[in-house]
């Protein structure tokens, strides 16, 4: 299987989730390949559609390495790698400071993104995270335990194509996980895609605008 693009990818991951029963769905994009994804998904399902955004936190003397992620939401949640922390000497006390700039980054995309409006509340809904697809997982890693401290009634991952062994990896952390293609021979996300070009901020807004109606 092969999608022309990421609309083609909602639509077909829209048709796979209307058959489970979802009580009060919203969806939530990884921006920003997600958002085109997610917004077929909200629109077949009649959803509100909002954003899970991660931010990286690189150790400060080595950024390549993830010592925490941020995640907004109604109330932005911090996870800590508590192995590289232990190991660089970061408490969590210094984390916090360090996260300062995610936060603010986060905060200025969701009001460029979402013109301010406030994240959609998920306690007792059914949480649907969506994005183009999953190689190393530990992006939808992060946005999972985040969204399940908000308390939804359901928790559902569903993604068009993954790596097998990412989502054998990330499974326990949802109720339900949706992927149409699981190749023995992940490569690349985009490789599934006969289009799978960058998503730019002007088209996630436009989107955004699009479903907020």
């Amino acid at each position: 299987m092969r999608f022309a693009d990421r609309t083609d990818a909602g639509r077909q991951l829209a048709l796979a989730l209307a058959e489970l029963d979802l009580d009060d769905p919203v969806v939530l994009a990884l921006p920003r390949g997600g958002v085109p994804v997610a917004i077929e998904v909200a629109r077949a399902l009649k959803a509100p559609l909002d954003l899970v955004m991660v931010r990286k936190i690189g150790l400060p003397e080595q950024p390549e390495v993830a010592l925490a992620a941020v995640v907004d939401g109604a109330r932005p949640d911090l996870e800590v790698n508590e192995g590289i922390a232990r190991h660089a000497g970061y408490d969590r006390l210094d984390i916090v400071k360090l996260a300062e700039p995610a936060l603010a980054e986060i905060a200025r995309r969701r009001a460029a993104y979402l013109a301010g409006r406030d994240p959609v509340p998920l306690g007792g809904r059914t949480a649907i995270i969506v994005d183009d697809g999953i190689a190393t997982g530990a992006t939808v890693r992060v946005a999972l335990r985040s969204v399940r401290k908000q308390n939804p009634a359901r928790l559902v991952l569903a993604v068009p194509v993954a790596s097998p062994e990412a989502l054998e990896a990330l499974a326990p952390l949802a109720d339900d996980v949706i992927c149409l293609l699981q190749p023995s021979h992940f490569i690349a996300v985009g490789a599934h895609y006969a289009v799978f070009d960058q998503v730019e901020d002007d088209r996630v807004i436009a989107l955004l605008a699009a479903a907020a109606g």
